[in-house]
């Protein structure tokens, strides 16, 4: 699997990122800078990853959406490449228009950071293929402003045409996500957003192994 990880000021997710992506498909992927206006060719996954892009100025990941890699990236989304945006990876991916909804602050006003328990609300996607239907699985958070939002007709549209891929379970919404969303895909099925950390929960070493199907799933579809 070829991938790249995209890197703009205040992501400071991206180590780990990469970490999970090499020991996942033995290949450490590429890495896109901010003014990048091509990207490598024959990706197969292009990875937005977390932190507080330009320190969370205006909105959540409003500026970082509106730098030339991500119109590289909405280009390559276009074309079918597979795209994950994490934490504040989707709130970049939602604010590039490249999935619908808003995400607001936690109802709590204060930034969560601990484990949740997540449904796989549709598993059968380019990123949830090697897990169960309804499958719970455990996943870390780590954000202030991860309460998603959409309209009626929007949200009916979403969990009417099955892109709603998770959901948090068991009561563990951290956050107060309508419908208990925890990560949406496009019309397309290649682009995912989701707020917690699957690539923090990838091997023993970090207590489990949960997060590891959403990356072989991709890595599967690549193969």
């Amino acid at each position: 699997m070829k991938s790249a990880v995209v890197l703009v000021p205040g992501l400071n997710r991206d180590r780990d990122m990469i970490a999970a992506l090499t020991k996942v498909s033995g290949h450490a992927p590429a890495t896109l800078w901010q003014t990048e206006t091509t990207l490598p060719e024959g990706l197969d996954l292009i990875v937005i990853p977390g932190g507080f892009s330009f320190g969370d100025y205006l909105r959540c990941g409003a500026i970082a959406a509106r730098m030339p890699v991500m119109r590289a990236v909405a280009d390559a989304a276009k074309r079918g490449v597979t795209v994950l945006g994490v934490c504040n990876g989707f709130q970049i991916l939602v604010e590039a228009g490249m999935l619908p909804g808003a995400l607001m602050r936690n109802t709590s006003l204060k930034f969560v950071c601990r484990e949740v328990k997540l449904q796989v609300a549709n598993a059968n996607t380019a990123f949830t293929r090697q897990y169960a239907p309804n499958q719970i699985i455990r996943c870390p958070v780590a954000h202030h402003d991860g309460n998603y939002f959409a309209e009626p007709e929007e949200l009916a549209r979403l969990e009417g045409e099955g892109q709603v891929v998770f959901r948090y379970a068991e009561g563990t919404n951290p956050n107060g996500s309508i419908n208990d969303i925890a990560g949406i895909m496009n019309a397309s099925g290649n682009v995912l957003g989701l707020m917690p950390h699957p690539e923090n929960l990838i091997e023993s070493a970090h207590g489990g192994d949960d997060g590891r199907g959403i990356f072989e799933s991709v890595l599967a579809k690549a193969a």
